[in-house]
């Protein structure tokens, strides 16, 4: 009974805004000296998923060197968290969000800390998507990961170059922007081609303006969950790059959400 009551009062601590269901991301560690192709596809019989940002731990140990339990009961028993908590994203519900707001205004988007260009929270990239939620400093949100399911919260990294940051690899040469690389032949059929398409037969016709935008009684109102603000307050710090994308933005959404010939 007592034990019972223990187990309560530790339950009673924790409130569900203190955890997050976390995300490991894996790339394919594809051999780096070979194209692949039917003539070469041999040289991926033993090609993986790796979890590369999690690489550096002392082995042999995986757990706990890797990857542990969570110290949180009961949860200990079926939830695991990373080392190395970087994921490169979050996802979170509104109700999450909303007691994230209230206790670390985690709706504000910050600067990572440090003195102008010596961070001490990684980079920019690396601050706004993990460390400010779950850092011990910060949010303190524990990031939670199922024991028996854990393969379900892993997501590929489409770029698929990061595990080559690893070992032997370090000494790779860096792109001067001034190689020439072979393109895919032409006939490939891309997703923005088929995209374009599809609105072009199927779609009423859709004005690029604002104003037209609202008129055509066919056009369905932006309803997408993505904003972007500009809290760009320096005129220094306004790009071309910046102006470029704001304006594509304001276009996409007074088109309904659609993209156009434009955006391809």
């Amino acid at each position: 009974r007592l034990l019972e009551q223990r187990q309560q009062q530790q339950q009673q601590q924790y409130k569900p805004s203190d955890f997050n269901v976390g995300i490991v991301r894996y790339e394919y560690d594809y051999p780096s000296n070979v194209i692949i192709d039917d003539k070469t596809r041999h040289a991926t019989q033993n090609v993986t998923r790796v979890y590369w940002e999690h690489s550096g731990f002392d082995r042999p140990d995986i757990v706990p060197n890797a990857v542990k339990q969570v110290d949180q009961p009961p949860l200990s028993r079926d939830y695991v968290t990373m080392k190395n908590h970087h994921q490169g994203m979050y996802l979170a519900t509104r109700a999450l969000l909303q007691e994230w707001k209230e206790r670390c205004q985690f709706d504000i988007a910050t600067n990572r800390p440090g003195k102008g260009s010596q961070p001490t929270e990684g980079t920019q990239r690396v601050w706004m998507s993990s460390q400010m939620l779950y850092g011990g400093r910060h949010c303190n949100v524990q990031q939670v990961l199922p024991k028996d399911r854990f393969g379900t919260l892993t997501t590929l990294h489409l770029p698929n170059k990061n595990y080559r940051r690893v070992g032997k690899y370090r000494s790779r040469q860096f792109s001067d922007g001034t190689e020439v690389f072979e393109k895919p032949h032409a006939s490939l059929l891309k997703a923005m081609e088929l995209h374009l398409a599809l609105k072009r037969a199927f779609s009423p016709p859709v004005s690029s303006s604002s104003s037209s935008s609202r008129s055509n009684s066919n056009q369905k109102p932006y309803r997408g969950c993505v904003r972007m603000v500009n809290e760009v307050d320096r005129v220094r710090d306004a790009t071309k790059v910046l102006e470029r994308r704001m304006k594509a933005y304001h276009a996409y959404v007074a088109r309904g959400g659609i993209l156009s010939e434009s955006d391809y």
